[in-house]
């Protein structure tokens, strides 16, 4: 059964710094080390620096620079260390995709004039990860990438698979240095770029706008398809579906540009047109293997769960660690397919009108005799090791009621140390970081060792507000309505700004809208750096009304609108009970 490779009891190992962890998750961790490989002549890629590589081409006017990573003190690190093999001056960027865009500034510190080259989408694809999802986004960053676990002892990070850290703590503090690109396109493109012949192809993977690139002049291929773990179909961290058809399309592609040498977006370079020929074709197997199976269960009429009990990978699979369960699972990424194809539902009965939390696991003790009986269970569970069934029983008595922002997270402090208990059981057996990172952040939380309340509320940046119109500030509140004490109610606010900027905001049938076109009786005005002070939470609109840094001719009903919004510096009593 696939469920089988997840996690394998009786398997750990301890880490050079004291980490409980699968054998193979550490030993992944040397592919990840921080190093600087020479690519045939003309290219280098330095892997270790932080979640992604940086990557350099050099062409005869000087050289590009493939990503950015995180942070410039990320990218200046990567620079320095690529100035030991060559001196050539700065002279493009390229974007693979949008996750690593953070370090261009000391780029343009070299060069004020640098050409930025990148697939249409990236602009959006970071507005949307800021915008309306942020919250949700943040905090499965938190999970997936331990950014709050500790440094070591058994609880330490090992690696996040993709990389060894998500930010290297060498380069704290870490700035933003995004700058966006100039030359965008979303079809297949050709260029001359720093003196040399470049071929663009957009190649969607983790993120819609990932591309590959191709120097047919240096038989280099660079690319974000194929990983140093097995692709990630799911992200525990929570992402739109990502269509394995695609991304065989992607491979197949990259396999017939016949490179003699490839670059990863992550990961160690591959070598040799033989070789690299041989770990695409794995790769795209392994992915159509699991949508065909997937397919099959689901047209037998299985239902999800006993699809990823039937679908187990080809032992053949394991021979190279990169169509290794290194990051993800089998099991999660058979379910992301499934519902990707059909949706939630999954033909199991029970999961039509399912018992909402908390009552149904108030039902469920009851139906295993009482709590009592429960903790009994779970006890000979984690004594047995069995932590797949402890984890679910165990999440009944934490779930069984609602905590103060009116969560079903609860339980008394000994049922949230059996739960923590188990997932770390899950979490010192298992070869995907994804997975132990998950597990340790989500134990810590249970045992009072970590606090992340506050990933579960809007924390609006100045910064980023500042980068758009107030219009688009106004459209990222919609998602913090009240219905309930929006019901009824048919009001519009006309916000005027003082770059002559004016939006008509308007409350009606429990939602919240901009609306172009439309006059208001009520009115407001401000400097937008007012607005943004109240929505990054640097003052109230109570308080931005009293110093008369807002006008309007109604007070009273003004603050009657943004009543009605989940903020506490718009709403200073339900967001404080709400959290």
């Amino acid at each position: 059964m696939s469920i089988d490779d997840s996690f394998k009891p009786g398997v750990t190992e301890t880490g050079p710094k004291g980490q409980l962890a699968h054998p193979a998750t550490i030993e992944h961790t040397k592919r990840l080390e921080k190093k600087l490989y020479k690519v045939g002549d003309n290219a280098w890629t330095l892997i270790g620096n932080g979640l992604s590589n940086q990557s350099f081409v050099e062409g005869p006017e000087g050289l590009i620079c493939i990503d950015t990573g995180e942070s410039n003190e990320e990218m200046a690190a990567a620079l320095a260390e690529v100035r030991k093999e060559t001196k050539a001056p700065v002279a493009a960027c390229i974007y693979t995709h949008f996750h690593y865009v953070g370090g261009t500034q000391t780029l343009i510190n070299e060069n004020e004039n640098l050409p930025i080259w990148s697939h249409a989408g990236i602009q959006a694809n970071l507005d949307r990860f800021g915008g309306e999802i942020a919250p949700r986004v943040t905090r499965g960053l938190a999970h997936q990438f331990a950014t709050s676990m500790p440094h070591e002892g058994p609880d330490g990070i090992v690696n996040l698979g993709l990389g060894n850290f998500f930010r290297n703590p060498d380069h704290a503090p870490f700035t933003n240095g995004y700058v966006p690109p100039e030359h965008t396109f979303d079809t297949p493109t050709k260029a001359t770029i720093a003196g040399l012949e470049v071929e663009f192809f957009p190649a969607p993977s983790d993120a819609t706008d990932s591309i590959t690139i191709w120097f047919p002049k240096l038989g280099l291929a660079i690319n974000n398809l194929l990983w140093p773990v097995l692709f990630n179909v799911f992200a525990i961290r929570g992402e739109e579906y990502r269509d394995p058809r695609i991304l065989m399309r992607g491979l197949d592609e990259l396999a017939s540009l016949g490179a003699t040498n490839l670059i990863g977006a992550h990961g160690p370079p591959i070598l040799g047109s033989t070789e690299i020929k041989k770990c695409i074709l794995n790769y795209r197997d392994t992915i159509q293997f699991l949508w065909d199976q997937t397919v099959r269960c689901a047209n037998r009429g299985l239902t999800l769960n006993e699809t990823i009990a039937a679908i187990k990978l080809p032992e053949h699979f394991k021979e190279h660690y990169t169509t290794q369960q290194l990051y993800g699972v089998v099991e999660h990424h058979v379910r992301q397919i499934y519902t990707g194809l059909f949706g939630w539902f999954d033909e199991d009965e029970a999961n039509l009108f399912p018992v909402p939390s908390p009552e149904r696991s108030k039902r469920l003790i009851d139906g295993f005799g009482g709590i009592e009986k429960v903790r009994g269970i779970i006890d000979a569970a984690l004594k047995a090791e069995d932590f797949r069934w402890a984890i679910e029983l165990s999440s009944w008595l934490v779930r069984s009621d609602l905590n103060d922002q009116g969560i079903a997270d609860a339980g008394e402090p000994e049922d949230r140390k059996r739960l923590a208990t188990a997932l770390r059981g899950v979490a010192y057996t298992t070869s995907a970081a994804n997975i132990r990172n998950w597990c340790i952040t989500r134990a810590l939380e249970l045992d009072e060792s970590l606090n992340l309340s506050r990933f579960r509320r809007h924390r609006f940046s100045k910064r980023e507000l500042a980068r758009r119109q107030a219009a688009d500030s106004l459209n990222l509140l919609r998602v913090l309505l009240l219905p309930e004490k929006a019901e009824g109610l048919d009001m519009t606010i006309q916000m005027n700004f003082d770059d002559d900027e004016s939006v008509t905001y308007a409350i009606r049938n429990s939602i919240a809208v901009v609306c172009e076109g439309v006059d208001s009786a009520l009115k407001a005005s401000m400097t937008k750096d007012c607005w943004f002070d109240i929505l990054g939470g640097k003052k109230t609109l109570t308080d931005a009304l009293t110093e008369k840094a807002i006008t309007t001719n109604n007070e009273e009903q003004m603050q009657k609108f943004f009543s009605c919004f989940d903020l506490e510096t718009l709403n200073e009593g339900s967001a404080k009970k709400l959290g």
